[in-house]
């Protein structure tokens, strides 16, 4: 311990000796360290750290299938929930619920909040407790049960302040009073669909028996002892019993059963993967990086480590005292990447998108704090290996010499710093590429046409609360209005509506036949999206009519029932055949009929990158539509569309104060929809920025060096009659060498590693040339640059200076 000490010590002097050499060590290594430490935290804590209920390697997520429309995950009817809940033996238990946003007031203010009903046994599936209070009792599940929630503790602190006497308290949800009986634990964060509202469902008699409609996401619980496996194969035979029963609903459904935590962070996953690949490679360049540095800090105490040896110190001892030092310089590197590290993961978790899983667990534990250290140690270690490994290899009477240390065991060591730059280059083009395929991708991304103008356009949701407008008539006549209010405001040239907004997040689907065809045999029925719109908003989104018309202020609840259907849909139910003048039904051959009167162009609904899909569009007043009490208006403006957001709250207030409003531009709402992509493509070009600018420094330190220990050399060249080009291509071609060979290596890498991002990518290939090319030469221009600059200063090397002081 004595001698550990004193080694310690003396590392400590030898690096404030040496402040330059130190400060760069470290910067370097604070880098590497702390973007590992950030990402590996968050990471952790959304692909690693297990979930926060009891035994959660049990918790899976039931899914239906449906493989004919291409949907392996499909939210599940009531009916089969309760069929799957009574006749499986693989589950402990089993619970459903549905998220969504209401409406609360508070203060006087509504507000948006995010809300899940659930059925009987969700809370005890999962293992939850009431923090203060209770959760649901048996009798609140009933149809005339009281209407009682359950609220988030994050609800209880942020809206409460943590008020112990909220409990018992009524809270205005949906225009409806709702007594709060009980509030959950911090630590039960419902990481699938976080809600601060949570409400009992009822399902009555007819609901048991719908299997049309589906909207319910499974939660159950594994019994002791079943594997996934034999849970799947139960439940597939459920599923088989039930389509033999219910051929004309259960045609060519299925179920798929995945682990709880698989299905949280599936979209994630990818995108992590590949990030921690990327720290990882910065931490290898930054530790080449210190290598380099360490190898000539070793070379300039060649003189210091002989008089050590001349005077009894042993060779293991010497390099037992260059290990200490690079570990204990590693050790301050991290320790400055941890301070990195933390304000690395709250500048992450403000730049990430919202959808990120579990954001609200991720912080820097006790699992950070010890992952930091293990990699400072073993930084420390794989960096100083080799320095400590040649400690005072070189013959003593050589180094002693004025001079000495230029011989073979010198050659072997300029070899070994040649071999970090390769890795260096070669790291670093993996990184690059990487980033280079990732920009390509956006960019291209970018270009898609949405289908729609989204231009000086403002949108806005509305939900009507049941509770004050149940009838139909109230709902189409307050939407009427409100449309008219906000088409009278100065600067709004149109206003449309539509139940669904394209990258809005929402989109429902529906089954129909088609007029003068055979009915479709069971499990062939085709779902396509369906939407309410009002006449104004094809024109005001910019949807182009393709043929036809489209709706007018005549197609109201009164009128012959008549649809518009994008060209998508046109060209899969009719390709051969004119699609405007056909009838289709939703509920069977005895009707009601719709007409098509009108095709309209394709939009893109959830994300820019997704292939067209069929949709149809009915006006909002009609009755096949009428149970909807949400719209989104869309208005086009001629200026700033936020500059309206003052009129249109006080039209909305002045219809009733008590809805809320959102407001966002359609130009908000595209970019939104690609936030995750760019999130990847901002870190990864981030660290290729890192791995690029450490591969320049690292090449311009072993270049410099090299200039400093051919200074002799170069001189005897140009006192016998070199020219500076001469000089420039000696030294220049021999970086170029280095580098040349890296970027050979890094593209082998590259091809290999890339294809594991393809799911990041559109419209990109893994490999693709141009990407693979472009990135090349822009590494080697760099490297270029990191070369000449050592390499001018060569050739000001005055002959006789050089030759005198050899």
């Amino acid at each position: 311990m004595a001698t550990l000490i004193h080694d310690i010590r003396y590392g400590l002097r030898m690096l404030v000796k040496t402040p330059g050499f130190t400060a760069t060590a470290i910067a370097a290594l604070a880098l590497g360290i702390g973007a590992n430490m950030a990402i590996f935290t968050v990471a952790d804590s959304v692909l690693l750290r297990p979930l926060p209920y009891d035994e959660p390697d049990r918790l899976m997520m039931v899914w239906e299938t449906d493989l004919g429309q291409g949907r392996d995950r499909n939210v599940v009817s009531v009916a089969n929930f309760f069929d799957w809940k009574e006749q499986s033996a693989s589950f402990e238990a089993m619970g459903a619920f549905s998220a969504y946003t209401t409406t609360l007031i508070l203060g006087g203010e509504p507000q948006r909040i995010p809300a899940a009903s659930v059925s009987e046994g969700l809370f005890s599936t999962l293992r939850a407790k009431a923090h203060r209070g209770r959760l649901f009792d048996q009798k609140e599940y009933s149809p005339d049960g009281d209407r009682v929630a359950v609220v988030s503790h994050r609800f209880w602190q942020n809206q409460y302040g943590a008020n112990p006497d909220l409990i018992g308290q009524t809270l205005n949800l949906g225009g409806r009073s709702t007594t709060v009986v009980g509030i959950l634990p911090p630590e039960f964060l419902f990481s699938y669909r976080n809600a601060d509202i949570w409400l009992p469902w009822s399902f009555d008699a007819e609901d048991r028996a719908n299997r049309k409609s589906h909207y319910l996401r499974v939660v159950a619980r594994l019994e002791s002892g079943i594997e996934v496996e034999q849970a799947q194969v139960e439940m597939d035979g459920i599923a088989d019993r039930l389509e033999q029963e219910y051929p004309e609903w259960m045609t060519g459904w299925g179920v798929l059963v995945v682990p709880f935590h698989d299905e949280i962070v599936k979209d994630v996953r990818p995108a992590f993967l590949v990030l921690l690949g990327a720290v990882g490679l910065v931490l290898l360049i930054a530790c080449a990086n210190v290598a380099n540095l360490l190898l000539a800090r070793a070379t300039a105490r060649e003189r210091e480590i002989a008089v050590r040896l001349s005077l009894g110190a042993t060779r293991f001892r010497l390099a037992r005292q260059l290990l200490t030092e690079s570990v204990l310089l590693s050790i301050i590197g991290g320790a400055a990447g941890l301070l990195l590290a933390f304000w690395g993961v709250q500048t992450l978790l403000a730049i990430a998108p919202m959808d990120i899983p579990r954001a609200d667990e991720i912080s820097i534990g006790g699992r950070g704090l010890g992952f930091a250290l293990l990699v400072s140690v073993l930084t420390g270690l794989a960096f100083g290996l080799a320095p400590a490994i040649r400690a005072g290899k070189s013959p003593l009477s050589e180094t002693l010499k004025e001079g000495g240390g230029r011989g073979g065991e010198a050659g072997h060591r300029d070899r070994f710093r040649a071999a970090l730059v390769v890795a260096e280059v070669a790291l670093s083009l993996v990184l690059l590429i990487a980033a280079g395929l990732l920009i390509h991708s956006f960019w291209r991304l970018l270009q898609v046409d949405p289908g729609f103008n989204p231009e000086k356009t403002l949108a806005m949701s509305v939900t009507l609360p049941s509770s004050k407008y149940p009838e139909i008539h109230q709902q189409t006549s307050f939407f009427a209005a409100l449309m008219d209010r906000l088409g009278a405001l100065p600067g709004v040239t149109s206003v449309g509506a539509v139940s669904d907004l394209p990258f809005g997040g929402q989109g429902s689907t529906r089954s129909f036949i088609v007029e003068g065809r055979p009915l479709p045999r069971p499990g062939e029925k085709v779902d396509l999206d369906y939407r309410a719109a009002s006449p104004d908003y094809f024109r005001t989104m910019g949807i182009p009519l393709m043929k036809g018309r489209v709706f007018t202020d005549r197609d109201d609840a009164d009128s012959s029932l008549v649809l518009v259907i994008n060209q998508t849909m046109a060209e899969l139910i009719w390709p051969n055949e004119e699609p405007v003048g056909q009838g289709i039904a939703f509920e069977g051959p005895e009707g009601p009929w719709f007409e098509i009167v009108g095709v309209v162009g394709d939009t893109k609904h959830f994300g820019l990158d997704e292939a067209a899909k069929g949709a149809m569009y009915a006006p909002y007043p009609q009755k096949s539509w009428a149970w909807m009490s949400w719209m989104t208006f869309v208005l086009r403006t001629g200026g700033e569309p936020l500059s309206l957001a003052g009129s249109v709250r006080q039209e909305i207030k002045a219809m009733d104060h008590e809805l809320p409003i959102r407001l966002r531009t359609l130009e908000q709402q595209v970019a939104s929809s690609v936030a995750d992509r760019r999130f990847n493509l901002l870190l990864l070009g981030l660290f290729a920025a890192i791995a690029q600018i450490l591969a320049a420094v690292g090449i311009y330190g072993v270049m410099g060096y090299a200039v400093n220990r051919r200074a002799h050399e170069i001189g005897l060249r140009m006192a016998l009659g070199a020219e500076v080009g001469d000089v420039l291509r000696m030294v220049v071609g021999q970086g170029m060498r280095q580098v040349l060979i890296g970027v050979t290596i890094g593209l082998a890498a590259a091809f290999a590693l890339t294809r594991l991002m393809s799911s990041l990518l559109f419209g990109v290939s893994a490999t693709d040339p141009v990407t693979f090319g472009g990135v090349s030469l822009i590494l080697a221009a760099v490297a270029f640059v990191a070369c000449y600059i050592p390499a001018r200063r060569a050739t000001r090397v005055d002959p006789v200076v050089a030759l005198r002081y050899e």
